[in-house]
């Protein structure tokens, strides 16, 4: 398994081996062990799929705050996506940066998102599934989001007009959202 810090050195991307032949490719995409042994350590306990019929669909930035806050390791396992994670920890020298990733079926890479940050994705084709890991269960009092497409954060998620939720549409703009989370460690 191959890992590698992304610009916000906390979100890391993980690229699980494929072994391919004739027929195809098998890739183990989660082994605790493997896992643990590059320390990336999460007890995961709830597993999310989601499937989106357009391209453009935008998902995110949504977060949930401690104590329920969660880890999340995501997959597209159909289609492709641009996979997005924002710093939201107060105080954090990175506060508001983000970083992009396109994951895919093809390319198997995966994003690994720590609690304290943001996270959303626009599919970058039709029919798109994607699966991700997380570290605790859902829990709707504790559900939040930012705006997509909040200014001061400046994601260019490559769409004008994304196929939304009600959510995500009227979620509150970066300076007037919550600050759930805290930053806790050295630059």
């Amino acid at each position: 398994m191959q890992t590698e810090p992304t610009a916000l050195p906390e979100v890391i991307l993980v690229t699980p081996p494929r072994f391919g032949d004739a027929r195809g490719w098998f890739s183990e995409t989660f082994n605790a062990a493997r896992m643990s042994a590059a320390g990336l350590d999460a007890p995961w306990v709830q597993d999310n799929h989601s499937f989106s019929a357009a391209q453009g669909t935008l998902r995110g930035l949504h977060y949930q705050a401690p104590p329920r806050a969660q880890d999340k390791l995501v997959r597209c396992s159909r289609g492709a996506i641009l996979d997005v994670a924002v710093d939201f920890r107060a105080g954090s020298p990175r506060f508001g940066k983000w970083v992009a990733v396109e994951l895919s079926a093809e390319n198997g890479r995966q994003l690994l998102i720590p609690k304290g940050f943001l996270h959303g994705f626009v599919t970058l084709t039709p029919d798109t599934e994607v699966q991700y890991k997380c570290s605790d269960f859902y829990s709707p009092e504790h559900d939040g989001a930012v705006r997509w497409d909040d200014p001061e954060i400046g994601i260019d998620w490559g769409v004008a007009a994304p196929v939304l939720s009600d959510k995500d549409r009227a979620a509150p703009l970066l300076r007037d959202a919550p600050r759930p989370f805290l930053w806790e460690g050295a630059a």
